[in-house]
């Protein structure tokens, strides 16, 4: 069962791949971590994923693409695995099918959690965040008990740069042009399922686990 989670910045595509790896018992693979192992563990790829990452540039899609395979093809990825993150491009995409049709592999399916950009602007925007003990709080689904101040150290909650308005204007501005072409290129395929993310997060797993079948 090789699944890809698509959907905006935060449509909750992240949440989902953990729930789904949990009850299938397949690992949750985001090229953040895949990154950060590399680095790590000093490996030839992720020196050089290193490399650029030091001077503020984009990592190549071959040396992330070089890592995403060295990790698919470990022992706990024999049943399959959920990739989150990757691809966000069609250049991505069409690489990681061509590396998978060499082994006879292929994507089973891609999930893409839809929201409408008004929700998603409206979600991000409520969420807070306490710096000092990382505890994060929403203003409309997990309100602290006293307004602007964290439950767990009394510290002053605060809106991060990455959830203000417009911000998460400009991330949703990138991903329509970059990534939402990858839901016509799955749909192509014939593995493309959409559920509506819009439900509590209870019912969107539902759905998924209706589509990947119990």
């Amino acid at each position: 069962m090789k699944i890809i989670m698509l959907g905006a910045p935060g449509a909750g595509k992240g949440t989902q791949a953990k729930k789904i790896a949990e009850k299938y018992g397949v690992p949750h693979i985001s090229t953040g971590d895949i990154f950060r192992a590399n680095i790590k563990a000093g490996t030839e790829l992720g020196m050089k994923a290193k490399g650029y990452m030091d001077q503020g540039l984009l990592v190549p899609d071959e040396v992330t693409i070089g890592m995403l395979l060295d990790r698919i093809h470990q022992d706990d990825c024999e049943k399959g695995y959920v990739l989150d993150g990757f691809p966000r491009t069609i250049p991505q995409a069409e690489s990681l099918t061509k590396a998978l049709a060499e082994m006879g592999e292929a994507i089973d399916f891609a999930i893409d959690v839809d929201v409408p950009d008004e929700n998603i602007i409206s979600r991000m925007s409520g969420r807070r965040a306490c710096l000092k003990c990382g505890a994060t709080y929403h203003t409309q689904f997990a309100p602290p008990a006293k307004e602007g101040v964290c439950d767990v150290c009394g510290s002053e909650l605060v809106l991060r740069d990455d959830d203000k308005p417009e911000t998460v204007k400009n991330r949703l501005k990138v991903y329509h042009e970059q990534t939402q072409p990858l839901i016509d290129y799955y749909k192509e395929k014939g593995v493309l399922h959409t559920v509506d993310g819009t439900q509590t997060m209870e019912a969107v797993f539902q759905s998924i686990t209706e589509i990947l079948g119990a």
